[in-house]
C-alpha cells in the first residue's frame, strides 16, 4: 500500500507551526508496512487542496489530509477535498448525532461544524469537535496533534502493508571514505541503505526480511569504524 500525505496550513508553511503530524505518520505507516510516497504542506487554499489531493489520488493508494478542520474563515480542508471530487458539502446527520450525545446541543456548534463532502463516513473526534472523514481513499483528519494521533489510531487498520526492517549502523567516517562498504553491502544483501551524515555518518539498512537486514548491519560494522 503506498500513501500520500497532505498537510494544510499557512502557519506550517510559515514555520510558526512545527509539522510534527507528518513525521509521526509517516513513522506509523512505515511500522505499519504501509510506503509514504509524498508528504506536501499546501496554504489554506481551496484550490491548492483541491489541486493536489485530485492529483495524488489518481497515484497512491490513499490521501490523507490533516489540518484545516472546522467552521472558521480558514478551516478549508473539507471543501477543497469536497471540489477534488465534484461533491457538495452536506450536513452530515451522524455526525451531528455523535456530537450531541457527546453534549453538544445544536445551538452550541458554530455553522458548518458538520459540514462534510456529500456520501462521506465521518470520523468521530475524541479529542475535540470537528469530526474527520473518509471520502473514497481520502482519509481527512484535524491539524491538532492530539486531535489526528486519536482519530488515526481509530482507522490505522485501513492501513497495511508488507512490514519492514531497520537497523542503524553509526560510522566514525567520513561519508565519501564509506562508498566501498555500502555498494558492497546492496550487492550482497537484499536491503537498501541509506546515508545520514552528521558528526557520525548513520548508515540506514532496511528491508523485508529480518534476517538479511540483520546479516546486512552485522556485516557493515565488521567492516567501518563503529562511533562510540
Amino acid at each position: 500500500m503506498n500513501v500520500a500525505v497532505v498537510t494544510v496550513g499557512d502557519e506550517l508553511l510559515a514555520g510558526q507551526t512545527t509539522n510534527t503530524n507528518a513525521a509521526w505518520l509517516g513513522e506509523r505507516l512505515s511500522e505499519r508496512g504501509v510506503s509514504v510516497e509524498r508528504v506536501v504542506t499546501v496554504p489554506d487554499r481551496v484550490g491548492d487542496i483541491a489541486r493536489v489531493v485530485n492529483e495524488y489520488r489518481a497515484e497512491y493508494d490513499a490521501v490523507i489530509v490533516t489540518g484545516g478542520l472546522g467552521p472558521t474563515h480558514d478551516d478549508l480542508t473539507m471543501e477543497g477535498v469536497a471540489a477534488a471530487l465534484g461533491r457538495d458539502l452536506e450536513e452530515h446527520d451522524e455526525a451531528l448525532a455523535w456530537l450531541e450525545e457527546s453534549g453538544y446541543s445544536r445551538d452550541d456548534l458554530t455553522a458548518g461544524t458538520a459540514d462534510l463532502p456529500a456520501g462521506a463516513r465521518a470520523l468521530h473526534n475524541d479529542e475535540g469537535v470537528a469530526p474527520g472523514a473518509v471520502v473514497e481513499d481520502i482519509y481527512v483528519l484535524p491539524g491538532v496533534p492530539a486531535e489526528m494521533k486519536r482519530m488515526f489510531e481509530s482507522i490505522e487498520s485501513e492501513f497495511s502493508g508488507t512490514p519492514t526492517y531497520r537497523e542503524e549502523v553509526v560510522a566514525d567516517e567520513p561519508e565519501s571514505a564509506l562508498l566501498d562498504r555500502i555498494a558492497g553491502v546492496r550487492e550482497r544483501f537484499d536491503v537498501t541503505v541509506g546515508s545520514y551524515p552528521g558528526e557520525s555518518v548513520r548508515l540506514a539498512v532496511q528491508g523485508t526480511d529480518e534476517e538479511a537486514v540483520a546479516a546486512a548491519a552485522a556485516w557493515l560494522r565488521e567492516r567501518v569504524d563503529v562511533a562510540e
